[in-house]
């Protein structure tokens, strides 16, 4: 049923064979030469390609799926926000063409590795050039790809046709020890798989359709939310080194690996992956019966009232229709996609722009933020509400910041912390809290590779990660995360802890602080890197630095803002945080007054609200104006 591998199919790419000729072990000094692959060092278990079409169905396009599936409720029908999201337009998106031109540079042939997750459709046919993707190859993550994704993991509720899939791959010696790394499991039959067990008998007519649990598991969303580079190995100090050259990875386990991201991972060791989620009432998840999230499908595919396909009348509503927008964080990509295959990319005007708004809708409930003064200081927590690293995803630019701005009473800015320049793109992030993981190379690799040490968007190269404070998700624990990957490096976060305190000392004169969290999905650090790092003529790097330019160059999100007045007796015995010490806060006081509590109203600090307390309130007194 499955073939053994698909080292065949690669050895047809002769400049592998070539590379790995004059490579031998990792011999790549002077030159900064490129990495010398062979067909077998990106070789994942799993499903193998099949270019010839001898083993697996043809796949499916999702125009034969939006005859149903389409054109009757734009926010609840699964193929127009499947068409309009990153998932849709991932063969399509130009920053990755423009990182995978540059990949491609550093150890040619990666890019197999990388349409596993990006272009599957064009992996499992055997299409490992981008450049000559057909219309099937750049639907990207599509319908056919997603609906025929097997379990590997084999339970009570697996279908029985898994069965013999999974018997078959593992005489073969091809199932993947883990779901990551786009190890995907895929049906050789054009059998629809989903996550409801009511569908009437025949409604795809003659089709076979599965009830599949996997479908509504965050698990499969693994398959490509956890990515790690095989092409290195841990090592016992708990670096990471390059394997020998012509072989896959020792062990394929993902924490024997140089971890890229790990969202997946993030989600797994947080409240939301271990117990039965949290209830954000109503923060995320459309209309949720019970507002309590856990799964990635929760957040990202939030349930929509209406019917899943437009034979509604059929087959009938219901109140859960996942809808496939697949809401992220990209607010620029999609209009760059839009601007360069217009219609052809599935898309309207009017679902790219819908999509963007979901996604910075998303990003706006992301986090919470809130200030507090002390004596000539303000405190800024920022408190992430994802069920994963806050930003989370690759090292690709991504980065959220603390904007502060201090003004007089004249409305004069007196000092700005964080600032950003909208027109160059520019940020000073040397005097305010960066959010950002950063990858770099070892001195060591670094003196291997002939390339210089230090931080790198190279990832192909990158061995170590220098930075990462990014703020883990509610239910944090520091050994589960430092066992799998997902570390903070410089930075420490207690078990539990899913915020981040950022204190800025108040310059003198100030009377308000307005105070401003960020988040931008691509600096102007890394598309220039995309842009100058490509010398392989392709233009794939000066593109995609174009449309960042065009679509505003990425400009940054303000997901939250406060104003916070700022009182000269540094906000001690202000109760209710409204600038003053007034009769407000005197009545505050009283009405707990003998109780055994911490702060706030314990100004004293002996645990018990009494006259200590009292006179704190009375010795900063600094009541309102009369108007």
């Amino acid at each position: 049923m499955y073939r053994a591998s698909g080292r065949g199919m690669m050895a047809r790419h002769g400049r592998w064979m070539i590379a790995a000729a004059i490579g031998g072990m990792f011999a790549l000094g002077a030159g900064a030469d490129p990495l010398p692959l062979t067909p077998d060092d990106l070789f994942q278990p799993g499903t193998q390609p099949d270019p010839d079409g001898a083993i697996l169905d043809p796949i499916v396009p999702a125009t034969q799926c939006s005859f149903c599936h389409a054109g009757y409720a734009p926010d609840v029908e699964p193929v127009t926000p499947w068409r309009a999201s990153m998932m849709g337009q991932a063969a399509r998106d130009p920053v990755f063409h423009a990182g995978l031109s540059i990949a491609e540079q550093d150890a040619p042939g990666i890019a197999e590795y990388c349409i596993r997750c990006h272009a599957p459709n064009a992996w499992l046919r055997g299409h490992f050039e981008p450049d000559s993707f057909d219309a099937l190859d750049q639907e990207g993550v599509a319908c056919n790809f997603c609906h025929r994704l097997v379990d590997p993991v084999l339970g009570p509720q697996s279908p029985e046709q898994d069965d013999v899939i999974i018997e078959d791959l593992d005489i073969q010696g091809l199932m993947p020890p883990q779901g990551s790394n786009a190890r995907y499991v895929f049906d050789p039959t054009d059998a629809r798989r989903g996550p409801f067990d009511d569908l009437p008998a025949n409604p795809h007519f003659g089709v076979e359709v599965i009830y599949s649990p996997f479908h509504s598991n965050s698990e499969l969303c693994w398959t490509c939310h956890d990515v790690s580079n095989p092409l290195m190995s841990k090592q016992p100090d708990g670096t990471y080194a390059p394997n020998a050259f012509g072989a896959p990875h020792p062990t394929h386990q993902q924490n024997d690996m140089m971890p890229l991201h790990r969202t997946y991972t993030e989600w797994l060791h947080s409240y939301y992956g271990r117990s039965e989620g949290i209830d954000h009432q109503g923060r995320f998840g459309g209309n949720h019966p019970t507002g309590i999230m856990k799964t990635c499908q929760d957040c990202h595919m939030p349930d929509q009232q209406g019917a899943g396909c437009g034979l509604g009348g059929v087959f009938g509503e219901r109140p859960n229709v996942p809808q496939h927008s697949f809401i992220g964080s990209n607010t620029w990509v999609l209009g760059a996609v839009w601007g360069q295959y217009g219609e052809s990319s599935g898309m309207t005007e009017a679902s790219m722009l819908a999509a963007i708004a979901r996604n910075v809708d998303m990003l706006e409930k992301a986090t919470d933020m809130f200030v507090t003064q002390s004596a000539q200081t303000i405190k800024v927590r920022l408190m992430n509400f994802t069920g994963h690293k806050f930003p989370t995803g690759y090292p690709d630019g991504r980065r959220a910041w603390i904007n502060v701005k201090f003004y007089d009473d004249d409305e004069t800015l007196l000092v700005e912390h964080g600032a950003y320049d909208f027109e160059t793109a520019e940020l000073n992030g040397d005097d305010t809290k960066v959010y950002e993981c950063e990858l770099g190379v070892s001195e060591e690799q670094a003196k291997v590779l002939g390339v210089p040490a230090g931080h790198t968007y190279h990832f192909v190269l990158a061995n170590e990660t220098l930075k990462d404070n990014r703020i883990p998700p509610n239910g944090y624990l520091q050994i589960p995360f430092a066992q799998n990957g997902a570390a903070p490096v410089g930075a420490t976060y207690l078990n539990g802890q899913h915020w981040d305190d950022t204190v800025f000392d108040i310059p003198s004169g100030a009377r308000t602080a307005v105070v401003t969290a960020y988040y931008q999905t691509t600096s102007k650090e890394f598309i220039e890197f995309l842009r100058d790092a490509n010398v392989s003529g392709d233009g794939n790097g000066q593109a995609a630095y174009d449309w960042w330019v065009a679509q505003g160059k990425s400009s940054p999100i303000a997901i939250d803002m406060l104003t916070k007045v700022l009182t000269p007796h540094g906000g001690v015995g202000d109760l209710n945080q409204d600038g003053w010490v007034d009769a407000a806060d005197l009545a505050l006081l009283l009405s707990v007054w003998g109780l055994p509590l911490g702060p706030p109203a314990d100004l004293d600090g002996d645990t018990m609200v009494g006259p200590g307390d009292l006179a704190i309130i009375l010795s900063n007194w600094y009541p309102a104006p009369r108007p």
